[in-house]
């Protein structure tokens, strides 16, 4: 599959478009708090405004790529996230802040795993399965980059140069691999006849299964975002020391790739349903490991190997286990409506556990997701029954 030219300019360039325009949030949070002055709610909440931008923009995005133009929206997407980047390194303003945030997640609807996902689908058909799983896998050491490359270039360069150098290079280098690698994709695979699970044109808005599925996995986005944009601050609170911290942070990124390899190994043997399953169960765990942690590093290193491990099946699982429920006629609108409300959750994660975290501090908000990765599965196993699976 990586000699399939497309799938490899795609998986780099998703590597290096997450790294900058999403993972570069939860990296820099510290730098912003210290250096701006601004309060953990204030800052998270601009995330939450930019992911739920996103998630307004998704089915937008997949309309676009239904009618052909995915190539040009994705290339011409990184391109002007770039330049956002470039103006965020200049703010003096919290509204400005905000401003930036909101176009910057407009722009992730164009070019993330959603409108990758969707494109390869289309193109690919049944086969897509193959092109998501090596994006993904080789995508999965997004935060890997990112954590590490964020904290040494603004410990050397200040975080407004640091910021300015990364999105130069997304939107001269990361922009047209993108847009090449959509375009090498090729026209899309002819559409089979619906079957009887498959609704008509926008029916599916009317399925209580597209519901189930698409909060069940929403709940699984506020689990893992308010996770990753706390880590951070969270094992700072432990007095765990900054280099530990930001290893850990780095290790979601790996631990999500073996978790895809591991689905990969077994994947004759264990359903798309089992894993899924076992993904929400894993992430609740985990959140278990990290409350009781403390400041044990052993213990830590757990939480991180099952999160990410579990966590990295999830964006497999989502297109794949969307198409088997809910068919692949207008797969592009489908994934643009999960998309939306997979991304308004993931909107909501930041600035909710900021929330919790001022009114219980982050033992209450552990204990809360793990109440909803148990609330994700029951939604999930609910919308598997209905679609007769």
């Amino acid at each position: 599959m990586l000699k399939d030219r497309a799938i490899g300019l795609l998986a780099a360039g998703q590597t290096l478009i997450w790294a900058a325009m999403f993972y570069i949030f939860p990296a820099s949070l510290l730098w912003w708090e210290t250096d701006l002055g601004w309060s953990r709610g204030d800052l998270t909440f601009a995330i939450t405004l930019a992911v739920f931008a996103s998630g307004l923009a998704a089915p937008l995005a997949g309309r676009l790529i239904d009618t052909g133009r995915g190539p040009a929206m994705m290339g011409t997407g990184a391109a002007l996230g770039g330049l956002c980047l470039i103006g965020l390194s200049q703010v003096t303003g919290l509204w400005q802040f905000y401003a930036l945030w909101i176009v910057i997640g407009v722009l992730m609807s164009a070019t993330l795993y959603e409108a990758t996902f969707a494109m390869i689908t289309r193109s690919r058909g049944a086969a897509a399965k193959q092109g998501i799983i090596w994006v993904t896998l080789i995508a999965g050491f997004a935060g890997s980059l990112s954590f590490p490359s964020v904290h040494v270039l603004a410990e050397a360069l200040g975080w407004r140069d640091a910021t300015a150098l990364i999105g130069g290079f997304v939107t001269l280098a990361v922009a047209p691999m993108l847009w090449t690698g959509a375009r090498l994709l090729g026209p899309p695979k002819p559409r089979p006849s619906p079957g009887p699970a498959s609704p008509s044109t926008h029916g599916y808005l009317r399925s209580p299964v597209f519901w189930l599925l698409g909060i069940g996995f929403a709940v699984s986005a506020i689990v893992h975002g308010a996770t990753l944009h706390h880590l951070l601050p969270l094992l700072n609170e432990r007095a765990l020391s900054p280099g530990f911290a930001v290893m850990i942070a780095a290790m979601i990124g790996p631990m999500q790739v073996v978790g895809r390899l591991a689905m990969v190994a077994t994947g004759d043997r264990l359903s798309h349903h089992g894993f899924a399953l076992a993904a929400f169960g894993l992430m609740g765990l985990s959140i278990l490991i990290l409350a009781l942690a403390g400041s044990q590093p052993a213990l830590v290193v757990g939480f991180v190997l099952l999160f990410g491990g579990a966590y990295g099946t999830v964006s497999i699982l989502r297109p794949v286990i969307a198409r088997d429920l809910l068919g692949e006629d207008d797969f592009g609108a489908k994934s643009g409506g999960l998309a939306a409300l997979y991304m308004i959750a993931a909107a909501a994660s930041a600035w909710l556990g900021a929330l919790i975290w001022g009114a219980g501090g982050y033992g209450l908000m552990l204990w809360v997701l793990i109440a909803l990765a148990g609330v994700g599965a029951v939604l999930y196993l609910g919308a598997h029954r209905l679609a007769g699976h």
